[in-house]
């Protein structure tokens, strides 16, 4: 069983216990994930299956839509309404300023990591830091918001969606809105609706999973826009045994097909070479 699941998270469950859930329904080991979903964040979880486990890093490359909401005048430790209220302002916002403020947060910005996240510094995951009480210099990656709209606004209750590059927090961004504005901002909800072209209208539930009311999304299917070739005798030797070949095909991806059936993908990593990426 190879292929790519779209699973729409329930809040509560971490990514690893859909992943455990999966794993057990479909009695394959061969499970991982793409895009870690927060237990209170929901929708779009995309799960790889069998050899395409392999295939996370190009899935996680990919740009992500979320629905957003946040609360303006407290933040928390965990920048969510999980944690406990650090900070507190009674500072009135007008809409307007609302409007400005986070329309100018659209582009690349230098984002500070939050320190309940699994961003690693020294071999040690930052929410153990953070829950040992130890101080440590969290650190900024560049992030790309490459679209953020309002939804709507009522009082302090202010609901976005955007369109972030990978390695963005939303709780972060919403903190840094906060900032903006003088005052503070929690999140308080998180969907998650889009990854890549993989959107939650086309998701299954558990349930749905559990009544085998789900179909996995095929190797040819997600490599549909790359060149397939079919394979002579002599070919298919050199390819199983990893032979690197020139990219005569000038793709970033070439699927080899032998006798109608799908055998491998190679991948270009120089400009004029490819090599094996996923045995099949």
């Amino acid at each position: 069983m190879n292929g790519v699941l779209v699973v729409n998270k329930e809040k509560g469950y971490t990514s690893r216990d859909v992943v455990n859930i999966v794993s057990k329904i479909l009695n394959t080991k061969k499970v991982g994930h793409t895009g870690t979903l927060d237990p209170i964040a929901e929708g779009v979880l995309v799960l790889t299956i069998g050899k395409c486990t392999k295939l996370g890093s190009l899935l996680t490359s990919s740009y992500k839509e979320y629905i957003a909401e946040f609360e303006i005048g407290y933040e928390t430790d965990t920048l969510d309404n999980t944690g406990e209220v650090i900070k507190k302002s009674d500072k009135i916002v007008l809409q307007g300023d609302i409007e400005k403020i986070i329309e100018s947060f659209k582009g690349v910005y230098n984002q500070e990591v939050p320190k309940y996240s699994a961003v690693k510094i020294n071999g040690k995951k930052l929410y153990e830091y953070a829950r040992n009480n130890e101080e440590v210099s969290l650190p900024k990656r560049e992030v790309d918001i490459k679209e953020l709209d309002i939804l709507s606004i009522n009082n302090n209750i202010i609901k976005i969606r955007c369109l972030v590059s990978k390695g963005t927090y939303i709780r972060s961004l919403i903190r840094d809105i906060g900032v903006s504005l003088g005052t503070y901002a929690t999140m308080t909800s998180l969907v998650r609706t889009k990854l890549g072209d993989y959107s939650i209208e086309e998701s299954y539930s558990l349930d749905d999973i559990k009544n085998n009311n789900y179909k996995l999304i095929s190797v040819e299917e997600i490599f549909n826009n790359y060149p397939k070739v079919d394979m002579d005798d002599e070919l298919y030797k050199k390819v199983i045994n990893g032979v690197v070949l020139d990219n005569i095909y000038n793709s970033l991806y070439v699927l080899f097909y032998y006798k109608d059936k799908l055998v491998c993908i190679y991948k270009e990593y120089e400009k004029s070479k490819i090599k094996m990426f996923v045995l099949l």
